[in-house]
C-alpha cells in the first residue's frame, strides 16, 4: 500500500520555499512541538523561530523558520513564514557571523541596542545552525 501523504507548502513575503507532499511535519509552535501526519485535525498555531523537520520517502529534510503561522487543512500544511530557508540553502559561514554579531550586542548592551531585535537576531541564527546540524546528521544516518 502506498504511504499516505499530505501537501506541504511554505511561503515567505519573498518566495515560495518548499511546495511537495510529504509524509510527516514537525515544527515547533508557541506551546510546543508539533507533529502532522496526513488526515491530522484542522488547525491553526503561532511558529517560533526553530527548524522545521520534513519526512518523505524514508528521508528526512530539514529548514529554518523565523516566525510565522502553521495551518492545517483538508490534508495541507501551510506554513506562512517572516523567513525560511531549506538546510542546503544556508549559508554557515554567514549564519556564524551573525550569531556572534547578535551575542556581542546583547553582551554589550549599549543603550543604542534594540535588545529585542538582537535576541530576534540570535534565534534566527541560532536555528539557521541547527537546520544545517539536524540536515547534516540525517544525511550521515542515511548511508
Amino acid at each position: 500500500m502506498a504511504e499516505k501523504l499530505q501537501k506541504l507548502v511554505v511561503v515567505t513575503p519573498a518566495r515560495v520555499v518548499f511546495t511537495d507532499e510529504v509524509r510527516m511535519v514537525v515544527a515547533r509552535g508557541v506551546e510546543g512541538e508539533l507533529g502532522i501526519l496526513p488526515d491530522h485535525a484542522p488547525l491553526i498555531t503561532r511558529l517560533k523561530t526553530d527548524v522545521v523537520r520534513i519526512q518523505k520517502d524514508g528521508q528526512w529534510r530539514v529548514m529554518a523558520v523565523s516566525n510565522g503561522f502553521l495551518e492545517v487543512k483538508n490534508n495541507q500544511v501551510t506554513i506562512l513564514a517572516d523567513a525560511a530557508e531549506l538546510a542546503e540553502e544556508i549559508d554557515v559561514e554567514r549564519a556564524r557571523r551573525a550569531k556572534e554579531r547578535a551575542e556581542e550586542r546583547l553582551r554589550a548592551r549599549t543603550p543604542d541596542i534594540d535588545v529585542a531585535r538582537a535576541e530576534a537576531a540570535l534565534m534566527r541564527a541560532l536555528a539557521r545552525l541547527k537546520a544545517v546540524e539536524l540536515a547534516q546528521r540525517y544525511r550521515g544516518a542515511a548511508r
